[in-house]
């Protein structure tokens, strides 16, 4: 009989608290925790609730690219992943034409992955869409914002899949690949950015048959979102940095960028900086005939 009233004493306890808190199911009680407060009332949570981020909270803008330029982003950061892996943007084997980096005197703040025109692309993870629509440069351009803070944005399409404010899950179909915008013949450029600043893609993900993450949690410094650091014709060499430590030691290890002067060779370039011919050119993708002009940046790496 104790045992009863004790039961019956419980279940009117937790219905007056779910009067209290909108949307809140009495289920077995063991489900649930008791919050003391200072002012002796009690809380009831549900031991197993995440509270949903509101993605559209802050700097939530369909008609620009960057809605982030007054955000000051600080170095380094950690990103987190709930998954091992992605889901690919494309039906078929990703093939990368263009790096993230330096190319033809310009920062290539993406990837290009190989496509027809009309193949269909995906949704890398859930999110909602933030912008569907034309972008200079970029020609027709999907946005889709994620929950870890990150953004990725599907560039050169021919036909739009998804409405600004839709939400998508993982793998869900965006729109049709093309050539709209600045592109030089038809392929998806990706891009991934976080608070508006673009980091290497192949940094954080490998784009083989794999689609995995490198990290569930992976902590990116400056180097990997300065494009003029790495060669859009090679593959940067990727050590994730797991931990804060690690990415405060790499800081150290940064690639020093040497601005050509008028006048300057690649040999006085070497003796300037105590650095081989051949290290020069490995590392900037170049050979020791290239010509070199004033203003463009060698990376030094030693």
């Amino acid at each position: 009989m104790k045992l009863l009233f004790t039961f019956l004493l419980t279940v009117v306890s937790l219905s007056v608290y779910s009067q209290k808190i909108p949307d809140l199911k009495i289920v077995d009680q063991l489900d649930f925790e008791v919050i003391k407060k200072a002012d002796s009332t009690d809380t009831i949570i549900k031991l197993d609730t995440i509270v949903p981020i509101d993605i559209k909270a802050e700097n939530w803008d369909h008609t620009v690219y960057n809605p982030f330029k007054n955000e000051v982003v600080m170095f380094p950061l950690q990103l987190e992943f709930k998954d091992s892996t992605y889901a690919s943007p494309i039906s078929k084997n990703k093939v990368v034409t263009s790096r993230y980096g330096w190319r033809r005197g310009r920062g290539h703040k993406g990837i290009d992955i190989d496509l027809i025109t009309g193949d269909s692309l995906f949704s890398m993870f859930d999110g909602i869409v933030r912008m569907s629509r034309y972008s200079r440069g970029h020609g027709k351009t999907v946005v889709v914002r994620h929950y870890n803070g990150l953004e990725t944005v599907y560039a050169h399409l021919s036909a739009y899949g998804v409405k600004e404010n839709d939400s998508v899950f993982k793998g869900q179909y965006l729109g049709k690949g093309g050539v709209s915008g600045n592109a030089r013949g038809s392929h998806l450029h990706l891009v991934v950015n976080y608070k508006g600043i673009a980091i290497n893609p192949e940094y954080l993900f490998e784009f083989n048959d794999s689609n995995s993450i490198r990290s569930n949690e992976i902590w990116v410094t400056q180097q990997w979102t300065r494009t003029y650091v790495h060669n859009s014709k090679r593959q940067s060499k990727i050590i994730p940095l797991l931990t804060e430590e690690d990415a405060i030691t790499s800081l150290k290890k940064q690639k020093k960028i040497y601005v050509v002067k008028r006048g300057d060779t690649l040999s006085r370039i070497s003796k300037r900086n105590n650095i081989t011919i051949a290290a020069i050119c490995k590392t900037n993708a170049i050979n020791k005939n290239s010509v070199i002009k004033p203003g463009q940046k060698l990376v030094i790496e030693k």
